[in-house]
């Protein structure tokens, strides 16, 4: 007997005036509201707004919309202190009191896994807060126009420069330096660079292209005990003030440095995307022998640097690209005691879950900026003979509905 098929909805007007209920937030940062049976994603709403709302646009079976009228604000809405940042530079829960986005950030998480992964957490994740909500990042990318002139921000969805009198996403040290090169841009001897890449520490900063000729400079920062040497193009964590938090749940599992010399010379680690060695020094305090995969050769060049200067001598640097390296890694590096990989926001290539699998790690530590991806690919890893053992999420970015996750999932061991 074939099911009887459900009626189709009727197609919604362009406007909705009778006030509907933001109910949460979803990944993506909307509100989700319910209207005439149809599911529509809001852009700028706070959880438990009453408001109307204008369609904007669908984009295969998602329907969004725009407010029109706040009928009824949330208990979380706050007046955003820097509008301008809302479209120049993505600031879009700046909305929401603070504790409020931590929560919303849980729900997002939770909601992602759920829909996505098919995994039912029992607990509310955990959400670490940034020391600094506004002036935390540590590392921009500006973008120039001479033309017009304009400093700032590419605008959502655009290529225009949104010029931004200031940067309130940055800190006090790369503020300093976008002061000074909004005062060249206005005397007209800014070259025409098109992008601005920068990082900062507290005492030096590494500007790409070099405005005044001479090489790219490399700066050293502190996180957690390890000198890590990087510079303004290569990939670093852009809020350094959390770093430390981090590290700590990535290695939450790991071997206490104190047992270093009791283990078996073969124990290993791996650390995939390892970049500069944010996470890869630590590990090597922990675990005799630590494979670090790092695709780009001048991240891969820092991350050698760092190694040789700490003296860890366990340390392997391998640069190649990860799903390459994966391909037939487990006939060397078969059943190693923790992978831990920290991705694009793309998450795992398809070329390298399979690969992962087949090495058989006892455990696996998930590091991700993106929560759709990671429950993609959690719940690959759950079929493939994982357990999740533990979620947790840190404000990397707040102002943003970005939310960086860790995951644990340890191997279950299946009867023969």
């Amino acid at each position: 007997m074939s099911t009887p098929k459900r009626p189709a909805l009727p197609p919604l007007p362009p406007r909705i005036d009778s006030p509907v209920t933001i109910e949460r937030l979803v990944p993506g940062g909307y509100g989700l509201a319910r209207v005439l049976g149809r599911v529509v994603l809001v852009v700028g709403a706070a959880p438990g707004d009453i408001v109307r709302l204008e369609l904007d646009r669908s984009s295969g079976s998602a329907i969004f919309g725009r407010i029109t009228e706040i009928v009824e604000p949330s208990s979380d809405r706050i007046a955003p202190p820097f509008p301008d940042a809302v479209r120049c530079g993505g600031a879009d829960f700046q909305h929401l009191a603070y504790d409020a986005q931590l929560r919303a950030k849980a729900v997002i998480v939770a909601d992602a896994l759920r829909r996505l992964g098919g995994i039912d957490l029992a607990d509310t994740v955990p959400i670490t807060p940034s020391p600094q909500t506004w002036g935390y990042r540590a590392r921009a990318d500006w973008h120039y126009d001479p033309a017009r002139p304009a400093l700032g921000y590419l605008a959502q969805g655009t290529r225009l420069v949104c010029d931004l009198p200031f940067d309130p996403f940055v800190t006090t040290e790369l503020a300093t330096l976008y002061d000074d090169l909004r005062g060249r841009m206005g005397r007209g001897d800014l070259p025409p660079v098109g992008e601005i890449k920068a990082a900062a520490t507290l005492d030096a900063f590494s500007i790409a292209p070099p405005l005044d000729g001479g090489d790219v400079r490399s700066i050293v920062i502190d996180i957690a005990g390890e000198r890590l040497w990087f510079d303004a193009t290569v990939f670093f964590q852009a809020n350094p003030g959390i770093l430390p938090e981090l590290v700590a749940e990535a290695l939450r599992f790991a071997p206490p440095a104190e047992a270093f010399a009791e283990q078996p010379p073969d124990v290993v680690a791996i650390d995939l995307y390892a970049g500069v060695g944010l996470f890869t020094l630590p590990l090597a305090r922990r675990y005799r022998r630590v494979v670090a995969i790092e695709a780009d050769e001048r991240t891969a060049a820092y991350l050698t640097r760092n190694a040789e200067e700490a003296e860890l001598r366990g340390i392997r640097v391998v640069a190649a690209p990860v799903e390459r390296w994966l391909s037939d890694a487990y006939r060397t590096y078969g059943r190693p005691s923790l992978v831990l990989l920290d991705p694009p926001r793309t998450g795992l290539p398809p070329l390298a879950a399979a690969p992962l699998l087949r090495m058989r790690p006892a455990r696996i530590v998930y590091v991700s900026c993106d929560p759709p991806t990671l429950a993609r690919d959690l719940k690959r890893m759950l079929a493939g003979g994982y357990r999740l053992e533990r979620v947790a999420g840190f404000d990397m970015f707040p102002q943003t509905h970005h939310v960086e996750v860790v995951a644990h999932l340890v191997r279950e061991e299946r009867e023969p």
